[in-house]
């Protein structure tokens, strides 16, 4: 019997780092797959649609609201965001473990829909070092990122909700416990569980 896969859900405030680290350990496991997210923002220089994002319309987002295809869906900084819950289904009954990257908003509705899953959320060393790292994106005006700072100010008061929080002081440091985080999820009794029983019915 196929083993189910694992949902590992990456979240935190703009500015934390969060896509930055989900996509390096999903390049990093060969066996966790990236959830590709809707979005009806533009494209940022560099990303590709299809790879970093589904870039749609508002009207085709909204009918996938309304058909019910949306996991989880939020309004962030006046853009919608929305995981299609077929694309999650679908990874998860192949045996492979799914990864992320969402707003704060998404992961609220998620663990209220399904619970399962393991969460981390992400975010900058401080509120200073949040404001350089918006402010280096190019895209954002003054009075956005005032905006996303205060968003901020407020979704980091829920880390404590997650299982796990990583501060991104350092991208290496913080990619190297994102990892840490993957293989000892992976090594909880409950992943394992079917390997023991397995290896007690070869012994007879």
């Amino acid at each position: 019997m196929r083993r189910s896969g694992k949902l590992f859900v990456v979240s935190g405030p703009s500015g934390a780092g969060k896509s930055t680290l989900s996509k390096k350990v999903v390049d990093f496991f060969d066996d966790l797959r990236f959830s590709i997210s809707y979005t009806t923002r533009r494209p940022r220089q560099g990303e590709v649609d299809g790879v970093d994002y589904r870039f749609v319309d508002d009207e085709r987002f909204e009918e996938m609201v309304e058909r019910g295809e949306f996991i989880e869906h939020a309004c962030v900084h006046g853009k919608k965001y929305g995981t299609a819950e077929k694309d999650i289904k679908e990874i998860l009954a192949n045996g492979m473990d799914v990864l992320l990257d969402i707003d704060v908003q998404g992961a609220e509705q998620l663990a209220e829909k399904i619970g399962s899953g393991v969460y981390i959320f992400v975010l900058p060393p401080s509120m200073e070092e949040c404001r350089k790292r918006l402010m280096k994106r190019g895209d954002i005006g003054p009075e956005d990122i005032e905006k996303r700072l205060r968003t901020a100010f407020e979704e980091i008061k829920k880390a404590a909700d997650y299982d796990y929080i990583i501060i991104n002081d350092d991208l290496d440091g913080a990619f190297e416990r994102l990892k840490a985080i993957i293989i000892a999820e992976r090594s909880r009794k409950e992943s394992l569980i079917e390997d023991v029983e397995r290896i007690l019915r070869s012994a007879k």
